[in-house]
């Protein structure tokens, strides 16, 4: 009678390595941080210094009566504290300029986004070369010099010598003739925020077109056989599904043209006429050096600065999650 062969159970495999050692434990959560931040270290060491201590002497400056006798040499400074603010927060012109700077930048936002996303939708419809023209066009709008590029448009609507005017005159507009653009306040807000447009758009495009060419080509497809036509596919699909980038794209104009100098100062002359057309950076430009007086004028640039906190610390939020729902 032959012995019955029992089979053993098998073990559960054993939790070292290769060589009878442990099994190394996994890496925890700070463990995981801790390189990224230590590789942002060397960059932080530089960029940190050299952002808070202008920060820092805008601070000061703005606390202190410091003017161009202070500057010289002539004149003690002195400490007053918030008395720059509280000028500056009195004086009218001030809530003035603030309006005004609110309203370009919001219309520039607008129409930026407004043909940023245009032409990003027509890159994704026409054939290789006019996409290469365009994005080629674009991209010589975009690397412009801000002085180049205002100086050129300001030639283009000169009250003599501009082309506009020229053209105009020549279609039958004879009313055009030594036509001045920039003596109105409103048709010198158009072709200066014209201008600034010029500028931002490529970035919004390029950053749309790549957002597009990211989506699922089954979900666009799927839309064209329903029958969706091109702003119905935009508003409907596009758009919720380019939201974070959209978000980013929106909150970086805010900053941008909220803080807009080069094309104001140069193509309206320091802020048009009896500074119709002043923004905030204009106005801290003017009290600072035609004025002589530079702790208003660092007031002002600490106010801007607290005004743009905001929408920074919303794209810092924004640029943490984009991979999640916003």
């Amino acid at each position: 009678m032959s012995a019955s062969t029992t089979t053993a159970p098998t073990a559960p495999p054993s939790p070292r390595g290769r060589r009878g050692g442990p099994a190394p434990a996994a890496p925890s959560g700070g463990r995981r941080r801790r390189p990224p931040l230590l590789l942002l270290l060397p960059a932080a060491v530089i960029l940190i210094p050299l952002v808070a201590y202008p920060i820092y002497q805008l601070g000061l400056l703005s606390v202190l009566d410091f003017g161009q006798a202070q500057a010289s040499g002539g004149a003690p400074t002195s400490f007053v504290g918030f008395g720059n603010y509280s000028k500056i927060l009195s004086d009218g012109q001030f809530w003035s300029v603030l309006l005004q700077t609110v309203g370009f930048a919001a219309f520039c936002v607008v129409a930026t986004l407004a043909v940023g996303a245009t032409l990003a939708v027509l890159l994704t419809k026409v054939g290789r070369w006019p996409r290469l023209v365009l994005t080629t066009a674009a991209m010589a709008a975009w690397a412009a010099p801000a002085m180049t590029g205002s100086t050129v448009w300001s030639f283009l609507f000169d009250t003599n010598l501009g082309l506009v005017n020229h053209t105009l005159v020549k279609l039958g507009l004879t009313g055009f003739h030594e036509f001045n653009w920039f003596y109105d306040k409103w048709t010198a807000f158009l072709i200066v925020g014209a201008v600034v447009v010029w500028h931002s758009f490529p970035f919004v495009m390029v950053t749309l077109y790549a957002g597009i060419r990211a989506i699922p080509e089954e979900i666009m497809e799927a839309a064209a056989l329903d029958g969706a036509n091109t702003w119905t596919t935009f508003r409907r699909i596009t758009a919720p599904m380019l939201r974070p980038i959209l978000t980013i794209v929106v909150i970086q104009s805010v900053i941008w043209d909220f803080k807009v100098f080069t094309q104001i100062y140069v193509m309206t002359e320091g802020g048009g006429i009896a500074g119709q057309n002043l923004v905030l950076n204009v106005y801290a430009y003017q009290k600072a050096f035609a004025s002589s007086q530079y702790g208003l004028g660092a007031a002002i640039g600490v106010i801007m600065l607290l005004i743009l906190v905001i929408p920074t610390v919303l794209y810092i939020r924004t640029l943490r999650r984009t991979g999640n729902e916003l």
